[in-house]
């Protein structure tokens, strides 16, 4: 006796969705006004006819398709359609400049993009830097594409009308490569991360359990981390493989407007950065809106502060939970959910031990805590240790090749990041190796000084960030956006750390107000853009 070999992929997400699930709504909210619906059994019929579209434009195997695209219902039949006709979906982040965009166009060598209206002007002011693009498509019918372009230009309903709404199901080998996305940046040239149909069908398993973000037939999903970010971190095929009703927001929406979305389409599963978070709170307690259906904000990109979560949870009885992971992680990675024996801890003891740790890794992933000579440092609330991570849905190299360095650990990708693991099998996100503040040979936590500042009442948002110093190498300096109408001293900051278990040594010395903290294409806080915004 064995077990039938079935090969994981897209393929059998799209049609569990087409044959169970036919009747699950998908919702794009393009703006105030207007709400595109339609059903998972029209969703998979336009994308077998964008597979027919596909295949008659005579793409090899593997080719890369990009898709410069916003969170929508096209964008979705994207995500299958190109994968299934053994293409590479690769999704490119709309928010990159001009000359990154042009960088990772060319290191795929992307021969199509399908591309919004909005964004076409991208794509053109790059036309003779980007030789590989063959085809554009503008998602809409022939009234959105340009009079003239300096691009093959042909508009996405004209291209996929006449195709036939049927397509024979497709048997792919699970290790083919179904999807690329590219690292943010921050520490050099993006580095393209290659995701299998294997990787794919896992992720979406994990992401969709209760160890991940809990998604199953009775809920409505709405990813509010776009589509181009990680596969919007899952979010979109965990909801897909179970028939969860899926809802789309474009992400110029305002926020009364989101929370009106949230409300009307009983959305009970959301994810997002927490800047987005700080925002909703805002409003909802502004219009003393109840949201009875929501039950659970997945918050990623960066650690959320413990008075939102805690705010959430107060004010709102909605709870957040912390997920981390990376681009090269799929990216979900782990969860900070209470075991059971933990649920009944004191409030404030359950969201310092438990909520705001980076969490428990997902079952099939692994994650280990090293010091610098690569020996394993223990699990003990306190040791801080270079995170690794290996696992069914962690990439084992970048694409071409780049940056070997981080894979040459016993199986095990050196993720840059910094974390403390405590004693109930948690372990924390203290920090990117590189924000690490080195005062006089100890280590300084930033993540940690910025969660605790945040707690401050006058806070809005506040970041840490290291300056060289001659007598101790580098100090903290606290950045902080203030609330309205608010004011605060350094003093007072220094005296609220100290509150907080903050050693004297460890206090900022210099203390900056600014406007507003400078961000990623992804939405993480840009310390480097930070430090050199200060400096001048």
């Amino acid at each position: 006796m064995a077990i039938m070999n079935t090969q994981l992929g897209t393929w059998l997400l799209l049609d569990h969705a087409l044959t169970h699930n036919f009747d699950v709504e998908i919702v794009t909210q393009y703006s105030v006004t207007e709400r595109h619906r339609y059903t998972y059994a029209d969703m998979t019929k336009r994308s077998f006819q964008l597979m027919n579209a596909l295949d008659d434009l005579e793409l090899a195997k593997g080719s890369r398709v990009g898709t410069l695209a916003w969170n929508n219902y096209r964008h979705l039949e994207c995500y299958f359609a190109v994968p299934c006709t053994e293409l590479i979906l690769h999704t490119l982040n709309a928010r990159l400049s001009p000359e990154d965009l042009a960088f990772i166009i060319n290191d795929a060598d992307d021969e199509v993009i399908f591309t919004e209206p909005e964004l076409l002007d991208s794509l053109e002011k790059i036309a003779q830097l980007i030789p590989s693009v063959k085809l554009v498509i503008v998602m809409g019918d022939d009234s959105v594409l340009p009079e003239t372009s300096a691009l093959n230009v042909k508009s996405y309903e004209s291209l996929i009308r006449s195709q036939p709404s049927t397509y024979r199901y497709r048997e792919i080998e699970e290790n083919t490569p179904a999807g690329l996305c590219y690292t943010s940046g921050t520490t050099g040239q993006p580095k393209g991360a290659m995701y299998t149909h294997r990787s794919t069908y896992l992720h979406a398993m994990a992401c969709g359990s209760a160890a991940g973000m809990s998604i199953g037939p009775s809920d409505a999903v709405l990813p509010v981390v776009p589509m181009f970010h990680a596969n919007a971190w899952g979010m979109v095929y965990a909801a897909v493989s179970v028939g969860a009703k899926l809802v789309f927001a474009y992400p110029h929406l305002h926020p009364e407007s989101f929370v009106k979305l949230l409300q009307e389409e009983e959305v009970t599963v959301t994810g997002g950065v927490p800047t987005v978070w700080i925002q909703i709170a805002d409003e909802l307690h502004r219009t003393k809106t109840k949201l009875p259906h929501l039950r659970e904000i997945v918050s990623g990109g960066s650690q959320p502060p413990k008075p939102l979560i805690a705010r959430y949870r107060d004010e709102f009885g909605i709870s957040i939970v912390q997920a981390w992971g990376m681009t090269e992680t799929s990216p979900l990675a782990s969860t900070a959910r209470p075991k059971h024996h933990l649920r009944h801890l004191p409030k404030d003891q359950l969201l310092d031990e438990v909520l705001s740790q980076g969490g428990i890794p997902l079952p099939g992933v692994r994650v280990a805590l090293r010091d610098d000579q690569g020996d394993e440092v223990p699990f003990d609330g306190s040791s801080m240790g270079n995170l690794y991570v290996k696992g069914a849905w962690v990439v084992d190299s970048y694409f071409k090749g780049r940056s070997p360095e981080s894979f040459k650990n016993d199986g095990y990708f050196a993720t840059g990041d910094v974390a403390i693991g405590n004693g109930r099998g948690y372990f924390i996100i203290a920090d990117r190796t590189k924000d690490l503040v080195k005062s006089g040979g100890e280590w300084i936590s930033s993540v940690a000084m910025e969660g605790a500042i945040m707690g401050m009442e006058q806070v809005a948002e506040a970041a840490v960030v290291a300056m060289a110093d001659e007598k101790w190498q580098e100090r903290p300096v606290a950045c902080i956006v203030l609330k309205p109408d608010a004011n605060v001293t350094l003093e007072e900051v220094r005296d609220h750390l100290r509150s907080h278990g903050f050693q004297k040594w460890q206090l900022p010395d210099r203390l900056e107000i600014i406007s507003a903290v400078p961000r990623t294409s992804v939405g993480k806080f840009d310390k480097k853009a930070l430090r050199s915004q200060i400096s001048n």
